[in-house]
């Protein structure tokens, strides 16, 4: 080998260890905080728009622009499934005082909000009694009991789309609920519908806000806490096994109901994993599409460990890539794909995603003891 080989290889190698030792927890945290502004911002937008389609049905209800908000709502919801990675460790979101609950509770007794089969004068809707102002309905919302959701995403899903009673489609509420003179109380289910899906955009705002940078907020905080490193890798390790293995499809599959999938009236369910999975992938990557097509890219996860343990660092991020591989390749609807018996082509797509989750979250347990971090938490 020509010395000028040699000078070449030392070159590239000490670049190499200049570019890691370059990469510390501050760094990773500051650009994870800009990640999760970034996601929020984005999700905001989405959820804005949504709005608008809700407005525009609420105004002039008629099939198309049911089929529009119904349209928004998915569209949105691939950006806030990405966000569902910065919870589990009492953040903005989830912490004491945090909208969590009110933003994504499920699962969802639809009987609660408006009737459903069997029972016509169900739900909030349908009850005259019942307050249709903001506050009451941030009150009612899981009273009494956990499935008793009255404000969030699936609040408005279920509104929009009515209850799922088909084994090969969402559900398909008429635009005519929506019509004064043909719907029964009509104009509740638009107030009510307007009332939740401002409440839901105002919390994803206060979010956007707690991220924003250059504020005394809850970001400016973090990226100084000596901890942020671990609640990084809390949020994705409990997503990974606890929440997203576990309650969202575990127990879909142990159940074999329609009531346990996260998205039942949409039949969106199949997209919220594959936007958790990606959610768990842009914190370890440290890279972030953002709506407008850009790429946030910076100090990752994945490189800190990489400083500890490379051939780790490389298995996780192969791990992860396979969850979210895998995640894709479960079919719509998420209720038909986890009914028969455990040799069922679509039952075993399900159970090869619970099972690469459970993986990398043993991964990401691995990486936190690389880092000095002992016994986290991968559990809800």
């Amino acid at each position: 080998m020509t010395a000028f080989r040699l000078t070449l290889i030392a070159a590239l190698m000490a670049g190499s260890l200049a570019a890691r030792a370059e990469v510390s927890p501050q760094a990773v945290a500051e650009h994870y905080a800009s990640v999760v502004h970034a996601n929020y911002v984005d999700t905001l937008g989405a959820a804005r728009t949504l709005q608008a389609a809700v407005n525009a049905l609420n105004a002039n209800p008629s099939e198309e622009t049911l089929a529009k908000a119904r349209e928004s709502w998915l569209a949105a919801r691939e950006w806030y499934g990405q966000t569902e990675a910065f919870r589990f460790y009492s953040g903005p979101i989830d912490g004491e005082t945090g909208p969590e609950g009110q933003i994504n509770a499920w699962p969802m007794d639809e009987a609660y909000v408006d009737y459903v089969k069997g029972k016509n004068k169900a739900g909030i809707i349908n009850n005259p009694k019942a307050k249709l102002t903001r506050e009451a309905l941030i009150g009612l919302n899981e009273k009494g009991g956990e499935e008793n959701i009255s404000t969030g995403w699936h609040a408005i899903e279920f509104v929009l789309w009515g209850q799922d009673l088909s084994k090969t489609g969402p559900g398909a509420r008429p635009a005519s609920d929506f019509i004064d003179g043909k719907g029964q109380n009509a104009e509740r289910r638009r107030t009510y519908l307007k009332l939740v899906t401002d409440l839901l955009v105002d919390d994803l705002a206060g979010l956007a806000q707690a991220w924003a940078p250059n504020a005394k907020n809850y970001r400016a905080g973090f990226v100084a806490d000596k901890e942020a490193v671990q609640k990084m890798l809390t949020g994705i390790g409990v997503l990974s096994r606890g929440e997203l293995a576990g309650e969202r499809i575990e127990v879909a599959l142990a159940s074999k109901s329609q009531e346990d999938e996260h998205s039942c009236f949409s039949d969106n369910t199949h997209r919220d994993v594959v936007t958790n999975a990606k959610g768990i992938q842009n914190v370890w990557e440290g890279s972030y599409t953002r709506a407008d097509g850009s790429v946030l890219k910076g100090a990752s996860l994945r490189e800190l460990v990489a400083v500890k343990d490379a051939k780790l660092a490389e298995k996780t991020s192969a791990d992860i890539a396979n969850s979210v591989k895998l995640a894709e390749e479960i079919k719509a609807p998420f209720d038909q794909e986890i009914v028969g018996k455990d040799s069922a082509p679509g039952r075993k797509r399900v159970r090869a995603v619970v099972d690469a989750l459970k993986k990398q979250a043993t991964d990401l347990v691995n990486a936190a003891k690389a880092l000095g971090i002992k016994n986290l938490n991968t559990n809800v």
